[in-house]
């Protein structure tokens, strides 16, 4: 190739190469969420609240039973995920999911619930199919191994009062009770 077809297809290369985007982390917002969680898994359940900050540094959820004890408290951030049960006792995973999972038997979907609870897809994770209403809510989404559905308690509410995520073995059921944007 003489020299100057070189320089073209090389250009050319670089111009392609500069339009092709790459995907980005979107970070959810920062929020404080009290609510109530309901979980069914391999024919046994789990009820109870949930308390969850979520930010920068990273997740502090506590999963409690109905009348106020501790069941678990779950912490994330960039170097893993621990897991402090009732006892007190520690477990340490590299993610909440997989955390959660050998830690109480059922997997949260930490990746995509911080989205979620917003009413927004988890920009991080496939999303196979989406359903809005007439305001451009989600109403339905399919995210990797997630079937997931939102109801909002008045019409024009911008966040999900509701969230149900069926998945890995487990349908988990999410009323916000508040949630605050920090």
């Amino acid at each position: 190739m003489s020299s100057p077809l070189r320089y073209g297809a090389v250009l050319a290369a670089a111009l392609l190469a500069a339009c092709v985007t790459t995907p980005t982390f979107v970070p959810a917002p920062a929020f404080e969420l009290a609510g109530r969680i309901a979980v069914r898994y391999q024919e046994r359940a789990f009820t109870g609240s949930l308390r969850w900050t979520q930010n920068a540094q990273g997740d502090d959820i506590w999963l409690s039973a109905p009348l106020g004890q501790t069941v678990a408290r779950v912490q994330s951030d960039a170097q893993g995920a621990t897991l402090t049960a009732a006892d007190q006792k520690q477990y340490r995973a590299s993610s909440v999911e997989s955390l959660t999972e050998s830690g109480l038997g059922w997997r949260f979907p930490l990746a995509g619930m911080r989205h979620w609870v917003l009413g927004q897809p988890a920009p991080n994770l496939p999303l196979a199919g989406i359903e809005r209403d007439s305001a451009n809510r989600l109403t339905r989404c399919a995210q990797g191994e997630w079937q997931v559905a939102f109801e909002y308690a008045a019409q024009g509410a911008a966040r999900p009062s509701r969230i149900e995520a069926a998945g890995a073995g487990a349908t988990i059921r999410l009323v916000v009770d508040s949630l605050t944007l920090q």
